[in-house]
């Protein structure tokens, strides 16, 4: 089986990322994507302190009714910082034998190299990485942490980054949706309508728990 993991603090949880799933699934041919909701992101503060449950629950309800989709609250099941790597580890170990592909934007995988084990990553799964707005990734291999490039070989008719290990780093031009949690969060709390943004679901949920309406 082939799991695609896809991260994140789904804050709120957006069309962007649904579509980002969507073409992952389809052009890797995955069997099913899991979100999984960050419980303590280590990046950056979680903007609004809005609680793990909520964000998981807004998830749920973005993906209800698509068969490949599923959500995972691993990450709220242990304490400390919510590391990709510690998530991919127990993924790992749960599916020894299926294929797992960590799904991020470019913006992020640009950033990569400043990740707590980021090198343990491109061993432990593969990556598949699609472009996010204003984030292009020219040179594919020169886009790799400089302490690991030489680890991997490139393959430029198929745009794909083969480790050592086996596991692959696939670039994929797909999903230009100029969408932000950031925007949605200022936007709510602006008392301005979200509608077209999120999930009509997420949308009802938001508006009647009041969530970002009285936060920056």
């Amino acid at each position: 089986m082939r799991i695609g993991l896809m991260g994140g603090t789904f804050n709120p949880v957006h069309l962007a990322h649904l579509r980002i799933a969507e073409e992952a699934r389809e052009m890797c041919a995955l069997d099913r994507v899991i979100f999984v909701p960050a419980a303590d992101p280590p990046h950056k503060p979680l903007a609004g302190e809005v609680p793990f449950v909520r964000r998981c629950r807004m998830t749920r309800l973005a993906i209800a009714g698509n068969p490949w989709f599923e959500l995972s609250d691993i990450e709220g099941q242990r304490s400390g910082k919510s590391y990709s790597i510690d998530t991919i580890d127990r993924f790992r170990a749960e599916y020894p034998g299926d294929g797992l592909f960590f799904i991020i934007g470019s913006d992020s995988f640009l950033e990569i190299g400043l990740w707590h084990r980021y090198a343990e990553i491109f061993r432990s799964c593969s990556l598949i990485v699609i472009e996010r707005p204003g984030c292009p990734i020219p040179e594919l291999a020169a886009a790799l942490p400089v302490g690991i490039r030489a680890e991997f070989c490139y393959d430029a008719d198929s745009r794909v980054l083969t480790h050592q290990s086996g596991e692959q780093v696939h670039f994929l031009k797909g999903c230009l949706l100029d969408i932000s949690s950031s925007d949605i969060r200022h936007l709510a709390a602006a008392g301005r309508s979200i509608t077209y943004l999120v999930p009509p679901h997420v949308e009802a949920y938001i508006k009647e728990q009041r969530i970002y309406y009285e936060c920056p």
